[in-house]
């Protein structure tokens, strides 16, 4: 069912809009005829130079912090919609401001919301497939099972394999459901988790419908080119285009659903739009897996830069093996991806060429990884089919 909205335009607050998924987010807002209001404090880790030029001159833009009480109440002023998109993300070691922007930040609104008996009739939250302690298997004695997450001593074995909880086989990846067994195995993850939670047990309490939406890995044009720990299509472009391969950990076999900026900018509209998916999580994504060495030769193609990805021996502790979200929910909605991975990682190329000259940030990112233990090295060779 769609929801009208009373009055000429509703308002929407899109936190973090001035960030990759926001900024599409209010553009697609703007187009459909709705007022929009944006609370960025354009975090340098992202915003390496100051207000991006996306930025539409037809919304409002409040420069401040989801943390910062006044700015946040400011901006709540008049809002029918908030978009919570703002968060701290990434495999970046500062553990107290990821709980301090997600967690605390994302309590500090719904506070605000309802102490303040504000007229916010909805609020849609960015949640993501991390909140997975590893994707759905399929284990030939059981069918699907959610396995555990990998131990630490199996993984600096060399043995990257998902095992049946139940029988220790090794199992085939399946799309993973919402019903999957949550985890946070990151602390980013672990904060996520506290996102959705809050703003789901909030709703319940207040009777204002909210929706979590867990995003798959989302790319496409303005993903930053300055922070060197999220979005690994963006990761791997600056890469080559300094001369240098993409870094690949484990055996780069593991799979990622990724989907298209515009695709989850929709989504989000289809969820303030419709109360299908009120008081629920719902996964957004392509449905469609692809292999992280994979995603390096299509980057290293779309570029036109022969430089094959390398395997170094290292992982994460904590990160997935295989996630491909199953998107039925989202689907029996309305939410349908359309833009394919080929046409995507295009889009995000040619975006790119046009940012001038392009820093390896990640390089340096790297050695800070390795310090905080958040990255480990395999006590084995590496065996892939890439050779």
């Amino acid at each position: 069912m769609n929801k009208t909205w009373h009055g000429a335009r509703p308002t929407a607050l899109v936190t973090g809009g001035a960030g990759l998924i926001g900024s599409h987010l209010s553009d697609l807002l703007l187009a459909e005829g709705w007022r929009v209001r944006i609370l960025d404090n354009l975090e340098p880790q992202t915003h390496g130079v100051g207000r991006p030029p996306w930025l539409p001159e037809s919304a409002e833009f409040v420069r401040g912090n989801v943390c910062d009480r006044d700015a946040l109440l400011q901006s709540l002023q008049g809002v029918d919609v908030v978009f919570h998109q703002a968060a701290y993300g990434g495999y970046m070691p500062e553990m107290a401001k990821y709980v301090y922007v997600n967690s605390f930040g994302t309590a500090q609104l719904l506070e605000l919301i309802r102490n303040e008996a504000l007229p916010v009739r909805k609020v849609v939250v960015a949640s993501s497939q991390a909140v997975y302690r590893e994707g759905a298997g399929e284990c030939r004695e059981h069918g699907m099972v959610f396995p555990h997450t990998r131990p630490v001593a199996q993984l600096v074995s060399g043995d990257f394999s998902v095992r049946c909880p139940f029988c220790a086989q090794v199992t085939t990846p399946i799309p993973t459901p919402e019903d999957a067994p949550i985890g946070g195995e990151t602390v980013y993850a672990l904060t996520k988790v506290d996102q959705e939670r809050l703003v789901l047990l909030w709703g319940r309490q207040t009777g204002i419908p909210a929706v979590a939406l867990r995003y798959s890995c989302t790319y496409g044009p303005r993903q930053s080119v300055f922070n060197p720990y999220t979005g690994v299509i963006a990761i791997f472009a600056t890469r080559l285009l300094n001369g240098k391969p993409p870094v690949l950990y484990e055996d780069g076999e593991q799979t990622r659903d990724l989907c298209y900026v515009g695709d989850i900018a929709r989504a989000n509209l289809l969820a303030a739009s419709t109360d299908r998916l009120d008081g629920q999580v719902a996964n957004v994504g392509s449905g469609v897996a692809t292999s992280v060495w994979h995603i390096a030769e299509m980057v290293s193609d779309a570029l036109g830069v022969p430089i094959a990805p390398v395997a170094r021996g290292e992982f994460r502790p904590g990160e997935m093996r295989h996630l491909t979200s199953d998107i039925t929910r989202a689907r029996s909605a309305g939410y349908e991806p359309r833009v394919d991975l080929t046409t995507g990682v295009d889009h995000y190329i040619r975006w790119i060429r046009q940012q001038g000259d392009v820093r390896d940030y990640f390089a340096a990112a790297e050695r800070v990884l390795r310090e905080k233990r958040i990255v480990h090295r395999v006590n084995a060779p590496i065996q892939s089919r890439h050779g």
